[in-house]
């Protein structure tokens, strides 16, 4: 009975509606954050790529900690790729999940190597070939080394956010990137991102949402019901 009334209290919001809304959304995340960017450190698009297949279930502190004597001792895709196994292992190891992500590394970087000449790729298709690369590393190296806006990188912030802003309501990171691509313009797709994931690291938390001081509280389905 008490879903019932919710819907009937809630009007189904239309697709125009969600748009208008989303991009009120985004004006106000980007005036609140006007210098968002991804907090990984990097001075390339290689080491954006590694530090983003660090960055799996672990936070860019840690990644940031590790690449930043991991990048003096490695510093071509070549490094990577003839890296001793063991020891890279041991370099990457406060990441976690150190053995599955050495082995995409050089994977991956042995694959930049020799089908790339040792740059990396600059296509969607071409980067989510390489060892260990998904959707979501693709589209942090696009948008950021490259400023390429092939699609949303959709991390546990992002996708959190979307669900709680009713943005989206898949569980999926693919299938919520395709329904923020519909609603984000395209020029925002790598920025958008960036200002959902720095609301979601300093207001809009997993746990105790700071929704009284939330500056899109307004905006939100779910301001004071999390």
């Amino acid at each position: 009975m008490r879903s019932m009334l919710d819907s009937a209290a809630m009007p189904r919001e239309t697709a125009a509606a969600k748009a208008a809304r989303t991009k009120k959304i985004l004006a106000r995340l980007q005036a609140t954050y006007p210098t968002a960017h991804c907090e990984l450190n990097f001075s390339s698009p290689l080491e954006l790529l590694i530090a983003t297949i660090l960055s799996a279930r672990c936070t860019d502190k840690r990644v940031n900690l590790v690449t930043a004597d991991l990048f003096k001792k490695f510093r071509s895709a070549a490094d990577f790729a003839k890296a001793d196994l063991a020891q890279l292992e041991q370099d990457i190891k406060t990441t976690g999940f150190f053995r599955n992500k050495a082995k995409n590394i050089k994977a991956c970087c042995a694959a930049i190597v020799e089908k790339h000449g040792g740059e990396v790729p600059r296509t969607m298709a071409e980067l989510t070939a390489l060892g260990g690369v998904g959707r979501k590393t693709a589209n942090v190296v696009l948008g950021n080394a490259f400023g390429i806006n092939v699609g949303v990188v959709v991390d546990t912030h992002v996708a959190r956010l979307s669900q709680r802003l009713r943005l989206s309501h898949a569980k999926d990171a693919e299938k919520i990137e395709q329904d923020l691509m519909v609603l984000v313009p395209h020029a925002q797709w790598t920025m958008s991102s960036h200002w959902l994931i720095w609301h979601g690291r300093r207001r809009c938390f997993a746990r105790g949402p700071d929704c009284d001081g939330c500056e899109i509280q307004r905006l939100c389905p779910s301001a004071g019901k999390v």
